[in-house]
């Protein structure tokens, strides 16, 4: 198997040096050079397996000979013995033909450890492999930097440093990136937004003489293999459901667009997907675009769905690109035209992304009435971004299942819990003392350089 970049001028990569790599050197993101089918027997096939054998059989495809079966299946297992419910991502069902599917069990109560955990370990055994310390650099608006502290937190192999938005995350997920004591993790309290993250890292990843000094190595969504482990769950919700005997849908709370896109690629691999819905809070600027076929940046309002707060989805590329029909140069175009503030879809690409993606949004006071609707029907919980998605999701329900990503635990968001249902999630037990810990982070401006020197400082370079 081999990965390409979305904008056609990077070399060409297997898994591992994808994985390792992250961002291509061209500014692109690595996507398959083909992508493999399941056949209908062996997605029936899945029906019943652990969820780590559905995702061992997933992968495999397209981890290649990167990784032995041996050697997958091992990280694979233990990616995934810690998390506290034994199906991983089981689900619940809110109402007729609506399924919630919790993927809030892993070790930081966020969709992003499924992802994180599995590559940590591949990380350390391909850096174990080759003898190799690599820089982790990541950009987040909430979990994405907590599942990475976690998954590499006392590595020898790698030091990490986390970017989020200073002010613009919930307490406890900044409380869950900077308690951890080990000394090769390190939490910067940026000046912005999370776009101004993304920004800062996608420019330390383009200075090649840093990238190339420090051994610089990305764990966003830009990495293929965080969306590859992500693929996995739609397969496992689907299977329970009835798949491949009819198709089901999927709504999905969606900021950079990493998660839904793995939906896609579930699809393409043979996935009887119905309805792909992309559900926005405020910051609708993907529905605006599936909408109306412009892709116009504005101004990025703090809500109560702060992980969602994001104007400069990355892993849009990677659907621009196929609807481009995999050229290129029309993506390299396209994403230069964000620096001027936007750019249009063309007519033939609009029609390939509606064929695929549907889309709704979600008004904060909309939020908080479906957070308590479906406390007081159900006595299920909500996290925002979850009931972001619940509602869109309820405005789209058909004849096909209907499961909406339940992307964070409630007790991450308390706050915002507490105003919706008039009672504060509590956190579970491993988190009791979160609260009581010191806090350790790095205040940073939105300086390059500044940024630059930190990290060569830290890393002893």
């Amino acid at each position: 198997m081999k990965y390409i970049s979305t904008r056609g001028n990077a070399p060409v990569l297997n898994f591992e040096e994808a994985m390792l790599t992250g961002l291509a050197r061209d500014g692109g993101l690595y996507v398959p050079e083909t992508i493999p089918m399941m056949k209908h027997p062996d997605i029936v096939a899945l029906a019943g397996l652990p969820y780590e054998e559905i995702a061992l059989r997933v992968m495999q495809p397209f981890v290649g000979d990167s990784f032995s079966n041996e050697d997958l299946g091992d990280a694979i297992q233990t990616a995934y013995s810690g998390f506290g419910h034994a199906a991983r991502a089981p689900l619940v069902q809110l109402g007729p033909n609506h399924h919630l599917l919790e993927l809030f069990h892993g070790p930081t109560l966020a969709f992003k450890d499924f992802a994180m955990q599995l590559i940590g370990q591949l990380f350390q055994t391909a850096l174990r492999r080759h003898n190799k310390q690599v820089t982790i650099v990541g950009a987040t608006s909430g979990d994405t930097g907590s599942a990475a502290i976690e998954a590499f937190r006392g590595l020898e192999a790698a030091n990490v440093f986390i970017l989020f938005p200073d002010g613009r995350v919930s307490d406890v997920q900044r409380r869950q990136m900077t308690t951890p004591t080990e000394s090769n993790v390190h939490a910067i309290a940026m000046e912005g937004t999370f776009d101004t993250c993304q920004a800062m890292l996608k420019d330390m990843f383009n200075d090649f003489d840093f990238r190339d000094g420090v051994r610089l190595a990305g764990v966003n969504s830009i990495n293929w293999a965080r969306v590859l482990a992500q693929v996995v769950y739609y397969f496992s919700a689907a299977v329970s459901l009835g798949a491949p005997h009819r198709k089901i849908s999927f709504t999905v709370p969606t900021g950079n667009f990493g998660d839904i896109f793995a939906g896609y690629i579930a699809k393409r691999m043979g996935l009887p997907i119905d309805r792909l819905i992309v559900a926005t809070n405020r910051n609708d600027i993907l529905h605006r675009a599936i909408s109306t076929g412009r892709y116009d940046t504005d101004k990025v309002y703090p809500t109560i769905t702060p992980s969602m707060d994001i104007e400069l989805s990355s892993n849009f590329e990677r659907a621009l690109f196929d609807a481009y029909n995999r050229n290129g140069d029309a993506v390299a175009q396209l994403m230069g035209e964000i620096k001027k503030g936007g750019f249009g879809i063309s007519q033939g690409a609009l029609e390939v992304l509606r064929e695929h993606f549907d889309s709704g949004r979600s008004a904060e006071i909309e939020t908080a009435d479906t957070i308590k609707s479906i406390f007081e029907h159900t006595g299920e919980i909500l996290c925002p971004h979850s009931a972001v998605g619940v509602k869109v999701a309820e405005e789209n329900l058909g004849s096909s299942p209907m499961v909406t990503l339940a992307t964070a635990h409630p007790a991450k968001f308390p706050d915002a819990v507490e105003v919706a249902i008039g009672q504060r999630p509590a956190l579970p037990l491993c988190f009791a003392d979160l609260f009581d810990k010191p806090e350790r982070k790095i205040a940073m401006p939105n300086d390059l350089e500044q940024m630059k020197s930190l990290i060569r400082e830290r890393i002893k370079l």
